[in-house]
C-alpha cells in the first residue's frame, strides 16, 4: 500500500480544514480573504512536501559508487541464480565463471580461518580441505591448478551443495 493511501485520513482532515478556513476567510474578508487562505495553504503544503520528500544522493556519493564499479561483480539474487544455473547446465560456464568464484571463496576461507594461502601453499591448502575421501573429489573440482575435463555438463546440484557445505564448514 502506498504511503499516500496510508495517510488518507490525515489528508482528508487537512483538506476539510483548508476548506473551512477558506469559507471563514471568504465570510470575514470576501475574495481577498479567500485568496490569503488559499495562498497560505499552498505555501504550507509546498513546505511540507519539501520537508517530507526524499533528498537526492549527493554527487560525491554517486560518483564514489560509480567508481567502485570498475571490475564486473556479481550482485543481486537474480545474477547469482543465473550464475549457479548456468554452472550446473554447462561445463564451459562452470569452468569460466562458477569455478573461479568458488575457488576465490575457498582461498578466502583458507586465509581467514587457517592462515593458508591457496596459491602459494597448494599442498597445505589441500591438507586442510581434504578430511574424507569425498572431499578428495570436491578438491578436484575447485583446485587452482586444475585441468578441466572435456564434458558438456556442469556440476551437479548435489555436488555443488556438498561443495558449498564443505566451504562453510572449512
Amino acid at each position: 500500500m502506498s504511503r499516500w493511501r496510508q495517510a488518507r485520513g490525515e489528508l482528508i482532515i487537512a483538506g476539510v480544514f483548508v476548506v473551512a478556513m477558506a469559507v471563514a476567510g471568504l465570510a470575514l474578508a470576501g475574495w481577498p480573504g479567500l485568496a490569503v487562505v488559499a495562498t497560505a495553504a499552498a505555501a504550507i503544503a509546498l513546505l511540507t512536501l519539501r520537508v517530507l520528500a526524499p533528498r537526492p544522493a549527493a554527487a560525491a556519493s554517486r560518483q564514489a559508487r560509480e567508481s567502485d564499479r570498475g571490475a564486473p561483480s556479481i550482485t543481486g539474487y537474480s545474477q547469482r541464480r543465473f550464475l549457479v544455473a548456468s554452472g550446473i547446465s554447462s561445463g564451459a560456464f562452470y569452468e569460466a565463471d562458477l569455478r573461479p568464484l568458488l575457488e576465490h571463496l575457498l582461498a578466502a576461507r583458507l586465509a581467514e580461518r587457517h592462515g593458508v594461502n591457496l596459491y602459494t601453499e597448494p599442498e597445505a591448502a589441500r591438507r586442510v580441505f581434504i578430511k574424507t575421501a569425498a572431499d578428495e573429489a570436491l578438491w578436484r573440482l575447485i583446485e587452482p591448478e586444475r585441468t578441466p575435463p572435456a564434458t558438456p555438463h556442469g556440476i551437479s546440484r548435489w555436488t555443488l551443495a556438498r561443495l558449498i557445505d564443505r566451504l562453510e564448514h572449512l
